[in-house]
């Protein structure tokens, strides 16, 4: 059954050398070859500033560029996260976009003392594609993958996304020819089963 899905690449170098942008795109063409529709926004590319206040959160307009994922992740039944770890956790500019595109009335609502959070993005499911300098196990199991878990719990099932897959490519600088272009063949399987 064909599923529509949306892949935010979360890399912030817009130079498609970048091994996270190969992995969206083998993601994506496994995904189309099967049948599913698929959108794509590259936070690289999006003009949006830094939220510095709960009332700019809360209250203030998303700028276009935003409101445009958000038509995006909303249509999306599947949503696919791709983007480096950088000190321990995703880079500064994709935790950016998740504040301003996540924001109450959109992922969520509710606000009052006493009242339930509704989640508003039920429904949807979610794969995020990690790429790391260090083996994949000792960011796993050494550094317990907190700030992974902190984005499946904190942020998507919150909003009421899951499942919540995850992909986990270690020792990225240290891979070449067979072990990129294995990792190239899983994404684009997992692509076309949108998973």
């Amino acid at each position: 059954m064909a599923k529509r899905i949306c892949i935010i690449q979360g890399h912030p170098d817009p130079r498609p050398e970048r091994f996270c942008r190969a992995l969206g795109e083998a993601y994506r063409k496994g995904a189309e070859a099967a049948g599913h529709e698929v959108r794509q926004i590259d936070v690289a590319s999006l003009a949006f500033p830094l939220l510095r206040t709960q009332a700019d959160w809360e209250h203030a307009a998303p700028p276009d560029d935003i409101v445009q994922a958000q038509d995006n992740i909303g249509w999306a039944e599947h949503l696919v996260f791709v983007y480096p770890l950088w000190l321990g956790a995703m880079p500064a500019l994709l935790k950016g976009f998740l504040e301003q595109a996540l924001r109450p009335g959109f992922a969520v609502s509710g606000e009052a003392a006493g009242t339930a959070w509704t989640q508003r993005l039920k429904g949807r499911s979610a794969r995020i594609v990690v790429t790391m300098g260090m083996p994949a196990l000792v960011y796993r199991w050494y550094f317990g993958a907190h700030s992974l878990k902190s984005f499946e719990r904190n942020i998507l099932k919150f909003c009421g996304i899951r499942p919540v897959r995850e992909s986990l490519v270690g020792m990225v600088a240290a891979k070449e020819g067979g072990g990129r272009t294995g990792w190239l063949a899983k994404m684009e399987e997992l692509g076309s089963k949108a998973l």
